[in-house]
Formats: C-alpha cells, structure tokens, sequence
C-alpha cells in the first residue's frame, strides 16, 4: 500500500497564537486547502490556528516582484484553508524560524507577505519587532452584533479587515463560538476579525478577538495593532505613544511612530519539530 506524503514540520507560537511552518525553500510544495484545514485540527491534526510556507520570495510568480529586498516570504494560510494578506504574530514567528535556523543572520530584515514588505527587529530582550506598516480606517460606521447586541464598531485595515468594539467587559463578547456579525459589508466585503477591547487605565487596554477563518484565538497580532490604533485615535493620543496590549495568551506592545507606522512587539517561540503524514 502506498505510504502517505510526509512533510517536514516546526511549530512556533507568538502570545498562544500557533502556527505550522513548512520549510519549502524553493516552491516545490502544494499545500491545499484541505491538507491546512488537517494539519490545524486539534484533535485529528498537528492543532495550529494557522500554516506559514516558508519560501525563497524569487520562487513565488505573486510577490517576485519584492525578491530584490525580501529574500523570504511568508505565505500565510488561515485555519480553514483560507489564504490571508499577513499576520502580525506568524511573522514573529516566521522571523524566529528564519534565525534560529541561521537562514538570516541580521538583526533587522525585510519579510515578503501578501500585505506587502514587512521590516522585523530581533531585539536584545528577545522579543521581536515588526513594522506593520500604516492602518487606514474604511468610511462609514461598522457595527458588530453578538448575539441580540448590536455594537458600534471602529474599521480597520492593517492589511487585514478588522472591527474594533469597545466593551466594558470583555465578558461582553460572550461565548465566541461563532462568528460575530459585522456590517456593511461594504465596508467588510470579505469578512473581518472582530476585537473587543476593554480599557484598563492609561495606554493599557484588554482584547478578545475571533480571528476570520479560524475563531477565537489567544493572540492576534494585526488585531492588537487594530485595538491598539482605535484605542489611540479614541483618546486622541499625540504620535509616538505606546499601547500595552493584554490578549488571552500574553502581552504584546505596540507603538505608532511619527510617520504614523505601528509597530508590534512581543515574543515568539519556537516549540516542535518533526514529520507529520498527510492524508
């Protein structure tokens, strides 16, 4: 009987967010939707809330065009199969892999992603910085309904769709076991991560998220820079300000620069290796 295809693994995880890295330097795996949505199964799988194909950025027609300053891209897969633009924590992830495994050597580095260049720091403290570039807000108001609720939301996109809720309590989004609405779907015509966010003093806010294609998670990297950009622009903050960040899984920091970029830090581990068999 023929065996089943074995494919190489590592598994790394930023603030409880986990992913599957498959090294495939020169582009010679397919990696379907289903084979994802198996490697994250909890319970018949690798368990994962997303797939990162690591990838020599030359080797990939869609983003060749960044090759001359990225040498690896981050193909980024969501739980469900679904292929997404980047993600803040995978790309912690991502960079860890790359330097753990001597595939950069730098302490600063430019990543290819579906969102464009990404800029990550590998700092003293271990932590890891990640330039998520500049958010833009959608015109029109958004609303999130949980429930029988219905809550004013605030827009984001870093790349990324996502709507922010502020809530007194992050007991508010209730049990998260389906997707929160949201709407108009002119504005989230192809869905969104959903924040709920509770402020807990002075640049210091909480969040739960349910992540697009994969539901509740313990951390979301563009989701905490989401917050963290509506938390800023709600106080009316001055540029430069810094925003702790308090998700289920940890604590990541994000900071918005004069030149309004945020940047997110925060840790990222790398946990397992070794060969799972595809079905």
């Amino acid at each position: 009987m023929a065996r089943n295809p074995e494919l190489r693994f590592v598994k790394g995880h930023g603030t409880g967010n986990d992913f599957i890295l498959i090294p495939d330097f020169e582009g010679e795996i397919d990696i379907s939707p289903e084979q994802v949505r198996f490697l994250c199964d909890r319970n018949f799988g690798l368990g994962a809330d997303g797939v990162i194909r690591v990838v020599r950025t030359a080797r990939v027609p869609e983003v060749s065009a960044m090759a001359d300053s990225a040498e690896w891209f981050m193909d980024y897969r969501n739980a469900d199969g679904s292929i997404s633009e980047m993600c803040g924590n995978g790309s912690r992830v991502f960079a860890r892999y790359l330097d753990a495994t001597g595939l950069i050597t730098d302490a600063e580095v430019q990543i290819a992603t579906r969102g464009g260049l990404r800029t990550v720091s590998m700092e003293s403290d271990l932590s890891i910085t990640v330039d998520m570039g500049i958010p833009t807000t959608p015109p029109g108001t958004a609303v999130v309904t949980v429930g029988s609720r219905q809550l004013p939301a605030f827009g984001v996109m870093i790349p990324n769709p996502h709507a922010v809720s502020f809530v007194e309590s992050l007991d508010d989004a209730g049990d998260l076991l389906v997707s929160p609405g949201v709407a108009p779907a002119s504005i989230f015509n192809e869905g969104a991560n959903v924040e709920f966010v509770a402020i807990r003093g002075e640049n210091h806010i909480a969040m739960r998220v349910f992540e697009r294609g994969v539901g509740e998670t313990l951390s979301c990297g563009t989701g905490a820079c989401a917050a963290a950009f509506a938390y800023l622009r709600r106080i009316d903050a001055p540029v430069g300000s810094d925003v702790r960040v308090d998700v289920t899984g940890g604590t990541l920091h994000i900071t918005e620069t004069d030149a309004g970029h945020l940047l997110l830090r925060g840790p990222a581990d790398l946990v397992a290796r070794g060969t799972v068999l595809l079905p």
